[in-house]
């Protein structure tokens, strides 16, 4: 299962993020991750919301471009080489990862989060399932 992240485009200009965060906050939308990556000219915020629907909205409102992308979150084990089990995982299955970023989030001090971008989300997922390893669910969002 994928959750969706939102993709915004926004000019490399100083107070350009701080522009975007404001108008999520000011309609409550709450931020669980975050992920920044830009070029001389414009930036790309990748994110994570507790509310999707409303946060696109809010963001077509506020004239911002934008667009969904499916994402799989997973719960990583918060032992040494967690991380690497789950790479192997999908390095077994031939699942390509494009990006990943950290999540912030949960009260489980068991694993943490991290979120892949990757080439085929049902592969990732059945192969991570099979071997044990939770993914997130987008319902699942708003509660951690």
């Amino acid at each position: 299962m994928s959750i969706k992240q939102i993709s915004v485009f926004v000019e490399n200009t100083p107070g350009a993020l701080y522009g975007l965060t404001g108008v999520l906050a000011q309609h409550q939308v709450d931020l669980r991750a975050l992920s920044l990556a830009e070029t001389s000219e414009f930036g790309i915020v990748r994110m994570i919301v507790d509310n999707v629907y409303q946060a696109t909205t809010v963001l077509k409102d506020a004239g911002y471009v934008h667009s969904l992308t499916p994402v799989v979150g997973v719960a990583i084990p918060d032992v040494p080489g967690g991380l690497n089990r789950v790479l192997q995982v999908l390095t077994d299955a031939k699942v390509n990862i494009e990006y990943m970023y950290a999540f912030l989030g949960g009260k489980s001090v068991d694993h943490a989060y991290m979120i892949f971008r990757v080439a085929d989300e049902a592969t990732a997922t059945a192969a991570l399932a099979a071997r044990g390893i939770q993914t997130l669910e987008q319902d699942a969002i708003a509660s951690l």
